[in-house]
């Protein structure tokens, strides 16, 4: 969460009493520019009990910014780039004697940079996974994903693909939407999709080329086209394969993929019918429990990318 000197926030540490005294010690940092680490009890009637009953402690880094530091702003500067383009990148965090001492990028093409050479690369890389990894220690480190390579390509551009696609851009995915019919593929029906590409469902590599990082959801208008953007995204390694559909309309595509020549084994890879079993009937719902698959299929990743 970034707090600014004139007391106003962007983004969260949480919410509730953790995040209420976080902004107080944040406006504190930037009066004294000191940087440090605070912790907060959540247990009733402990040391600093801030009123929380849910346990546990929450330790909170303070890192102050000068605006004029040009360290500081080529730092940031760099993190800014970073957002424009599809990279697995890693936030890390120095914590000596509870003090934030230093931050830096870490990825696979790049490397650890902005960091000074007493850190060694090798401490990092242990802690290079989808989700934020801490070690404990002199110094220790707090590793958390900065951006994420891959993309969601959602055939279709329907009700649930409208419903769908700021949905996943507000839970840190990047959709494109992939529609044969030019009018389901204008950019005013998905202002939030990195991306609208009206081609052929028959020829999807003509304008998309699929890799392990990124994620296909097949919601055509018809069964033929899903069948045969489905039969497609079966020959790349994509993350992630789903189409919507019955249990019956499932099971008839298999039988027709197996005879179109695709492995039997391959056929395990698919989600379907796609989403969690939620009970949804609404476009809006419906779109709620495929996020929710996307998000408990992204959290299982074992942090090996590529």
């Amino acid at each position: 969460m970034a707090v600014f000197a004139d007391g106003s926030t962007l983004g969260t540490v949480g919410g509730g009493a953790v995040e209420f005294e976080s902004i107080k010690l944040a406006k504190q940092a930037l009066t004294e520019r000191t940087t440090f680490t605070h912790g907060f009890n959540l247990s009733p009637n402990q040391t600093a009990d801030i009123g929380m009953i849910c346990g546990g402690q929450v330790v909170v880094c303070f890192q102050f910014f000068s605006g004029g530091d040009e360290k500081s702003l080529e730092f940031l500067t760099a993190i800014v780039a970073l957002f424009a383009q599809r990279r697995n990148t890693w936030l890390v965090t120095q914590i000596s004697e509870g003090c934030v001492r230093q931050m830096g990028i870490y990825s696979r093409e790049d490397g650890l940079r902005y960091m000074d050479d007493s850190t060694d690369e090798w401490d990092i890389l242990p802690l290079v996974r989808p989700r934020a990894m801490l070690k404990k220690g002199e110094p220790s480190y707090y590793v958390e994903p900065l951006t994420t390579a891959g993309y969601v390509y959602i055939f279709g551009g329907g009700h649930v693909a409208q419903e769908l696609v700021p949905v996943l851009a507000h839970v840190g995915f990047t959709p494109v939407v992939f529609e044969d019919r030019p009018d389901f593929a204008r950019r005013e029906l998905f202002p939030e999709a990195a991306n609208t590409i009206s081609g052929s469902f028959s020829a999807i590599g003509e304008n998309v080329s699929i890799t392990p990082d990124d994620y296909v959801v097949i919601m055509t208008r018809g069964h033929q086209a899903d069948f045969e953007v489905l039969r497609q995204a079966l020959l790349t390694r994509a993350s992630y394969v789903g189409v919507i559909g019955s249990r019956s309309k499932i099971a008839t595509t298999n039988k027709r993929l197996l005879e179109a020549g695709i492995p039997e084994e391959e056929l395990c890879r698919i989600h379907a019918p796609i989403g969690l079993p939620i009970l949804g009937e609404t476009p809006a719902e419906i779109a709620i429990s495929i996020a929710a698959e996307l998000i408990l299929h992204r959290a299982k990743q074992t942090g090996e990318t590529t």
